[in-house]
């Protein structure tokens, strides 16, 4: 395997001396004189073009319904809890059980293909995504609908793992770059036409297809994986697999994820922000966390997420700047819509179609990101690039006009797509070029569940800020609008396109927009000054070639295994 690549030795160092040259010296030095990215030899250059395209294609699917099925409901929700006369928790707890599922056990993943082998896995994770979506999709009461999201979630966070590890195994360090590209094109496009899909879906045929959509392209995807990937690994027995998970660590990390989430999720909808219940969920989650790092740094012989990984710098420089991109892609991808629909009045179809500039811009940067860090074998460059465009995009929002200025909204997206492209691989390509090899699947697994914490916390905080600046415009509603209205206005926040349609006069309707303009204009704020952030820490990274740990790997083991033969050992 590639994570292997760097432990592989050439037979000739068996020997002595060949030509009157000792071996070790000889193999020092033309590690120090080639580029291991061009000669590593790896498991897809000894499979057919045929076999690994189909294995792209099968990986990229997959990718695409883990993604898809984030933002596809969004659209569904309001006919969903209408059809069973569900509870407005219901609604937030249909979107929210995907996420807080996937972001739980994004962790074990990584490490129970290491135990496992990553074919294996990968297919069960797939198959819960099915069984999933199935399970929605045949609901009777919104109580299956919510288990069957969660089902999704729990095996989303495989799949979106296994995809990243088994592209990882296949190619080596540079090759892999172009790879995870279209993984990261493939990502936001399925985010972003996500609402498109659903909104189609309601309004031409039934909510229900949201789900059944992931049966056949799932069960053609999960075929092709069962009889085309092809990846060694050294299996355990189930025995001594279930002995190699940190049982302690997985209940920790579960339980703190779980807690710290469920307090941002029930914080101001459910339940007061001062409220006991939300203040303790925060709070008890922080701390298990805190004893969950203990445990990984102490205790556990073998760490669901190692603690090197955050002690060393770089690699925790590059985390910081992968949640500061999550934060910002997320938020895009959900208060963009909001002013489509809020502002502009735009039907949930074609608050889909306006993202398109978004969507293009970040799919030719995502893709010419993985062609330059193949080519070059650098990607430093490329994270600070990438979020310098993506602060300037996100900036030049908050100038976005309560009516349709296309040029503003078309220019701008494209600006910010193409800063956030980029960033879905490169932060991932930097991260395990500075892993050991050892430690590549639960370093992997560590930055996917960074992303989704992000996620969950990005849509949060940014409804706390819309939320309480349109709160705070209530009186001056009032006195325009009259109470009740301006009340159901500042209830409704982010969807409240149906009681302004439904306002009398174009001059009152002006009125609204105006305030729920300005209201985005601070989630504008929040995410450049998180997306700035992410920016300003970039200019920190060291500049790190492809390649490099593996060849100081390589170089320390011949090394080593020279000194052995030199003493006879």
């Amino acid at each position: 395997m590639v994570a292997e690549a760097g432990q592989n030795h050439p037979p000739e160092l068996s020997y002595q001396m060949e030509d009157g040259l000792d071996i070790s010296e000889r193999a020092t030095t033309e590690a120090a004189t080639s580029d291991p990215l061009q000669d590593e030899d790896s498991p897809a250059d000894h499979q057919s073009k045929r076999r690994i395209a189909i294995v792209m294609a099968a990986l990229s699917l997959c990718v695409f319904l883990a993604a898809l099925d984030i933002t596809i409901v969004s659209t569904a929700l309001p006919k969903i809890v209408a059809q069973f006369k569900a509870s407005d928790s219901a609604y937030s707890w249909i979107a929210s059980s995907y996420l807080l599922a996937n972001a739980s056990f994004v962790p074990l993943w990584g490490r129970l293909s290491d135990i496992w082998g990553r074919k294996l896995i990968l297919t069960t994770s797939v198959v819960l995504f099915i069984c999933g979506s199935l399970m929605c999709g045949v609901a009777r009461n919104v109580t299956t609908v919510i288990a069957g999201r969660a089902i999704q979630g729990v095996g989303s966070g495989g799949i979106i793992v296994l995809a990243n590890l088994c592209v990882s195994d296949l190619f080596n360090v540079r090759r892999r770059s172009a790879y995870l590209g279209i993984f990261g094109a493939t990502w936001a496009i399925a985010g972003a036409v996500g609402p498109i899909i659903g909104g189609a879906f309601t309004t031409y045929s039934t909510w229900r297809w949201c789900f059944y959509i992931n049966l056949p392209i799932g069960g053609i995807s999960l075929l092709s994986l069962l009889f085309f990937l092809k990846i060694d690994n050294n299996l355990k027995s189930i025995v001594e697999g279930l002995r190699a998970i940190d049982w302690i660590g997985l209940v920790l990390i579960v339980g703190a994820t779980l807690m710290f989430l469920l307090g941002l999720e029930f914080g101001g909808s459910e339940y007061p922000w001062a409220s006991a219940t939300v203040i303790c969920l925060i709070i008890f989650g922080i701390v298990t966390a805190i004893i969950f790092g203990l445990n990984e740094w102490k205790v556990a012989p073998t760490p669901i997420i190692p603690i090197s990984i955050f002690s060393n710098w770089y690699n925790f420089t590059v985390l910081v700047i992968n949640f500061c991109h999550g934060m910002v892609f997320i938020g895009a991808c959900f208060y963009l819509p909001v002013y489509f629909q809020n502002v502009l009045l735009a039907t949930s179809l074609m608050s889909g179609v306006y993202l398109l500039p978004l969507v293009v811009a970040l799919s030719i940067s995502s893709g010419a990101a993985g062609f330059y860090m193949r080519t070059t074998g650098r990607s430093r460059e490329v994270i600070i690039l990438g979020m310098f465009l993506t602060t300037l995009g996100h900036g030049l929002y908050i100038d976005l006009k309560p009516y349709a200025c296309w040029s503003r909204i078309i220019i701008y997206q494209i600006i910010a797509g193409l800063g956030i492209g980029p960033n879905f691989q490169a932060t991932l390509i930097a991260l395990q070029a500075n892993t050991k090899p050892s430690e590549l699947a639960r370093g992997t697994a560590t930055f996917s569940f960074v992303r989704q914490i992000a996620a969950s916390v990005s849509v949060v905080a940014g409804s706390v800020v819309y939320g309480h600046i349109v709160s705070t415009k209530v009186e001056l509603m009032a006195k325009v609008l009259g109470q009740r209205i301006a009340t159901e206005i500042a209830v409704a926040s982010t969807a409240a396109a149906g009681i302004i349609e439904s306002l009398p006069g174009g001059e009152d309707r002006q009125f609204v927009f105006n305030v729920l303009t300005d209201a985005l204009t601070y989630v504008w704020i929040l995410y450049t000054a998180i997306a700035g952030f992410g920016f300003l820490i970039s200019l920190t990274l060291k500049d790190l070639r492809l390649g490099d740990v593996n060849r100081q790997e390589s170089t320390e083991v011949e090394k080593g295994e020279g000194h052995i033969r030199s003493t006879g050992g």
